[in-house]
C-alpha cells in the first residue's frame, strides 16, 4: 500500500457478530426472493416484451465483429497484444504507486464519468488499479468495433453501442465488493443497507409485476396540479388526440399574436411546466404572451390506426385552428420540441405547399428534420428490428410506455439505470424527490401506426429531408417554407445531437437563426434565467459547417430563454387586453393541467 496512510480508508467491520446475523437475514431475503420468481409461471410474452431490441440482433452483430478478426488472425493478435502490454504498464504503474512514487494514471475515466469519484477509486491503490484495469478493458473492446473492417457503418454503430451497455453492466462500480462506498458502507452498518437494499429490489420487482422497474425518485412525492404542472390554465378544447390548453395571463396586457407549443408525444408536455421555478410557460406568460401548449393523449387500442398525417391534421393544425378562434388573431408564433417539433416542421411543410400563412413564426427546441447524424437512437431503427417493433404493437395497437422508456434510459444507461442499481439496492437508500426524474418515468405510449411512419420515414428513409415526405397527398418539401425560425440546439444532446440539428437551417428556405445552449436535451432547454446556470452559443455572422460555426461562436453565461424573447417579442405584435381563458370563442373544459396527462401508461 502506499505509505501515505492518511489517504487510505479505513475498511473495518463495525461489529462482526451483528454484521453475521445480517448476512442471515440477506441472503434469507434473497432466496425468498429467488422462490418467488422460480414458483412465478414463465411468461414467454414478458419475456418478449422485456427487449428493447431483438436478443438475436445483438448477437448478429457482435458476431459480425468476432467474423471480421476471425478472417484476419495477425490483427487479432495485434490487438491482443495491445492489451497485454496497456495490462503490463498498469501492473508497472500500480507496483511503484505501492512504493510510494507519485505515478500518473495510465487510464482516466472521461470527463462526467461519475461513477468513480468516490476518493478511494484514487486513494485506494486496489480500487485505483481495479478502476483502471476496467477503463482499458473497456476502451479495447470499444477499439475492437472501431477497427473492424469489412462492416458496414450501421452494423458498427450498433456494435459499439452494444459494447458499451455489456461494459457498463460490468463496471466494478456495480458491484458491492468492488465498489468502496458499497463496501464501506456495509462493513460500518454491518450489512443492514443490503437488507435494505433487498427490500427496494423486491419492492420494484412487485411493482413491474415481475418486470424490474427500477426506482429512479420517490413518486408519492409529486401530484400533477399541486406541485408538479401547476401554472395556471383551462382546457379550452379536445378531440381524441390531444387537449389544448390556455394558460392565464401574468400581466395585464399581452401580445397580439398567441403562442402554440407543440411537444413531443414520446413524453408528457409538462417537462416545459415542472414547477414555478422551472415553468417555460409560467415564465412565457410572464413575458406578456398567450400561451397555448398541445398536451397529448395517451393512446390505447383505439388510437392504433393513428398515422403522422392524423397527428398533423388532428393534433398540429387543429391546435392552430383553435388557438385563433379563441384569440382572433390573424397568425401565431409556433413552437415544436423534439418529435414535436418533427411534426411541426412536416406540417408547416404542408401549410406551405397550401399557400396557408397563419403561422407567423417557429421556434424548433432540439428537434431533427434530417436523420442522417441522428445519433445512438440509429441503432434501434433498421428494418428487421422496425418489423419486430411492428410485431410487438399490431395486437395491442400501440407500444407500451415502458419500452421507450427503457430505449431511452440505454442512450445514459450509468446515470438512469446503473447509478439507481447501487444507490437503491447495494447502498439501500430511496432515490431523492426529483421533479425531472418524475417527469421522466411517467412514460407515455406510442400509437402503432404513428410510430411506425415516424420510425420508416424519418429515421430509416430519411425523407422529409429528401423533400419525399406526403401526407394527406401533399409531398412536404421544407425549402418551401419561408418562415422566420429559432433554432435551438443542445451541446451535450444525446437524443437530438447537435450536428444533426444543425442540419434544420439547411433544410429550409427562410432565414434561421441557431443558438446552441449548454448542457442536454432536458437541461439544456429547461434553463430558466433565474437559474444562471450554463451557458448558450451565438453566431451572427453564421457559417457553412457546423466546426466553423462553433469557432467563430460566442459564449453567453447562462439562460438562452432572453435570447429567444428578444428574438420573438418583434414577432409577436402589439400590446392587447390580455385574455381570459374560456372567455372567448372557446369554453373553458376544466382546469389545467387536464385529465389526458393523469393517464399513466404501464
Amino acid at each position: 500500500m502506499n505509505d501515505g496512510k492518511s489517504t487510505q480508508t479505513d475498511f473495518r467491520l463495525a461489529d462482526p457478530a451483528q454484521f453475521a446475523r445480517n448476512m442471515a437475514k440477506v441472503f434469507e431475503q434473497a432466496a425468498q426472493i429467488a422462490r418467488h420468481l422460480a414458483e412465478t409461471p414463465p411468461n414467454p410474452q414478458a419475456a418478449f416484451e422485456a427487449q428493447v431490441t431483438p436478443a438475436e440482433q445483438v448477437m448478429k452483430t457482435l458476431g459480425a465483429v468476432a467474423q471480421s478478426y476471425a478472417s484476419d488472425p495477425q490483427k487479432l493478435m495485434e490487438a491482443q497484444m495491445k492489451l497485454w502490454a496497456s495490462y503490463g504498464e498498469l501492473w508497472q504503474s500500480a507496483w511503484r504507486k505501492v512504493l510510494g512514487e507519485e505515478v500518473g494514471p495510465v487510464a482516466s475515466p472521461e470527463r462526467g464519468d461519475k461513477r468513480f469519484t468516490d476518493k478511494d477509486w484514487q486513494q485506494n491503490t486496489i480500487f485505483d488499479f481495479l478502476k483502471q484495469f476496467y477503463l482499458l478493458s473497456a476502451r479495447w473492446a470499444g477499439d475492437l468495433v472501431k477497427d473492424a473492417e469489412g462492416i458496414d457503418d450501421h452494423t458498427r454503430h450498433k456494435a459499439r453501442f452494444y459494447v458499451d451497455q455489456i461494459a457498463n453492466a460490468v463496471s466494478p462500480s456495480n458491484f458491492a465488493f468492488t465498489n468502496p462506498e458499497v463496501l464501506r458502507t456495509t462493513l460500518a452498518r454491518n450489512g443492514a443497507n443490503l437488507i435494505e437494499g433487498l427490500k427496494n429490489l423486491e419492492a420494484d420487482l412487485k411493482a413491474g409485476n415481475g418486470r424490474l422497474r427500477i426506482k429512479q425518485t420517490d413518486m408519492s412525492a409529486f401530484e400533477l396540479g399541486k406541485n408538479v404542472a401547476t401554472t395556471p390554465g383551462k382546457v379550452v378544447f379536445q378531440n381524441d388526440t390531444f387537449q389544448l390548453i390556455q394558460y392565464s395571463p401574468a400581466t395585464e396586457r399581452v401580445f397580439d399574436i398567441p403562442l402554440l407549443i407543440v411537444p413531443p408525444w414520446i413524453n408528457k408536455y409538462y417537462i416545459l411546466d415542472l414547477n414555478p421555478k422551472k415553468s417555460f410557460v409560467r415564465w412565457a406568460s410572464e413575458q406578456g404572451l398567450t400561451v397555448f401548449v398541445v398536451s397529448w393523449v395517451n393512446p390505447d387500442e383505439k388510437h392504433g390506426h393513428k398515422t403522422f398525417a392524423d397527428y398533423m391534421r388532428d393534433g398540429f393544425l387543429t391546435a392552430l385552428d383553435k388557438v385563433l378562434e379563441a384569440t382572433a388573431a390573424p397568425k401565431a408564433n409556433v413552437i415544436g420540441y423534439c418529435v414535436g417539433g418533427s411534426l411541426v416542421a412536416a406540417s408547416l411543410g404542408y401549410l406551405a405547399a397550401k399557400r396557408d400563412d397563419r403561422v407567423n413564426s417557429v421556434t424548433f427546441l432540439t428537434t431533427q428534420v434530417d436523420f442522417e447524424k441522428a445519433g445512438d437512437l440509429r441503432v434501434f431503427v433498421d428494418q428487421e428490428q422496425i418489423e419486430w417493433a411492428e410485431g410487438r404493437m399490431k395486437d395491442r395497437g400501440y407500444l407500451a410506455g415502458r419500452h421507450v422508456a427503457d430505449a431511452f434510459n440505454m442512450l445514459r444507461s450509468n446515470d438512469l439505470i446503473w447509478s439507481y442499481v447501487v444507490n437503491n439496492y447495494m447502498l439501500g437508500k430511496e432515490p431523492m424527490p426529483f421533479d425531472l426524474l418524475y417527469w421522466n418515468s411517467d412514460s407515455t405510449r406510442m400509437p402503432a401506426g404513428v410510430h411506425s411512419q415516424y420510425l420508416r420515414e424519418c429515421y430509416l428513409n430519411n425523407r422529409m429531408a429528401k423533400a419525399q415526405m406526403t401526407l394527406d397527398g401533399v409531398r412536404i418539401d421544407l425549402k418551401k417554407i419561408k418562415l422566420p425560425t429559432y433554432n435551438l440546439a443542445a451541446r451535450e444532446d444525446h437524443i437530438a445531437p447537435l450536428p444533426s440539428v444543425f442540419r434544420l437551417a439547411e433544410n429550409f428556405g427562410g432565414e434561421t437563426r441557431l443558438v446552441v445552449a449548454g448542457s442536454g436535451h432536458i437541461a439544456g432547454v429547461v434553463n430558466p434565467p433565474d437559474a444562471q446556470k450554463y451557458q448558450y452559443w451565438t453566431n451572427e455572422k453564421g457559417a457553412a459547417t457546423l466546426e466553423e460555426w462553433l469557432k467563430g461562436a460566442t459564449e453567453h453565461p447562462g439562460s438562452w430563454w432572453p435570447d429567444w424573447l428578444a428574438w420573438i417579442t418583434p414577432r409577436s405584435g402589439k400590446k392587447v387586453k390580455a385574455r381570459l381563458p374560456g372567455t372567448g370563442k372557446l369554453k373553458a373544459i376544466e382546469d389545467a393541467p387536464g385529465s389526458y396527462v393523469l393517464v399513466k401508461a404501464e
